[in-house]
């Protein structure tokens, strides 16, 4: 038995996935190839075949994969025993901190342009915010916020990212800030 067929028999689907991602994040999602995945993984093209149908089929599962992280995370803080002023707060800095933390996976889900892979990303993105602005709007008790407010703080939060991303190594980098800017959209909404 050769080892390329040795390493395709281990290839599994997370291994594709980390990939690919560096890979999207890098070159683009119009510059890569399953060819070029498989060269990174040492194995043929075909094994990645095994487990995605297509390029477009790999991406979609990255993009599943890093919503259901983020939404994740969003859940857990809601379970938290916090009031919630402090649960409000955790959701903004968890939103920082998962962006910084995880810069490629956010690059992925929100900043690929490329319109083959636009429909794949519309669904994921709308289920989040949406999951986003009935924690928030829930969480609002002292005041009704209207959506136009939710979607502000969102796209505030998005921008902090957006910001930082690829310019610090992660979320300890900006932890200081991303404290304070948390409290300032608290105060903007009190």
């Amino acid at each position: 038995m050769s080892p390329r067929k040795s390493v395709e028999r281990e290839l599994t689907r997370e291994m594709i996935m980390n990939a690919a991602r560096d890979l999207f994040t890098t070159k683009g999602y119009e510059h890569v190839s399953m060819r070029q995945i498989a060269n990174i993984l040492g194995c043929s093209h075909g094994a990645i075949y095994y487990h995605f149908k297509n390029k477009a089929e790999l991406f979609f599962a990255l993009v599943e994969d890093h919503f259901k992280m983020l939404n994740s995370i969003l859940d857990d803080i809601m379970k938290q025993e916090l009031d919630n002023r402090e649960k409000l707060r955790q959701i903004f800095v968890g939103y920082i901190r998962f962006g910084l933390t995880y810069q490629s996976h956010y690059e992925i889900m929100f900043l690929i342009k490329d319109d083959e892979v636009k429909n794949f990303i519309n669904q994921e993105p709308n289920h989040t915010y949406d999951n986003f602005a009935k924690s928030v709007y829930s969480l609002c008790e002292w005041k009704k916020v209207t959506l136009q407010d939710v979607w502000s703080i969102f796209l505030s939060l998005h921008g902090f990212v957006t910001h930082y991303c690829r310019h610090v190594v992660g979320f300890d980098d900006v932890k200081d800030m991303a404290y304070r800017h948390a409290d300032f959209l608290l105060k903007a909404i009190e």
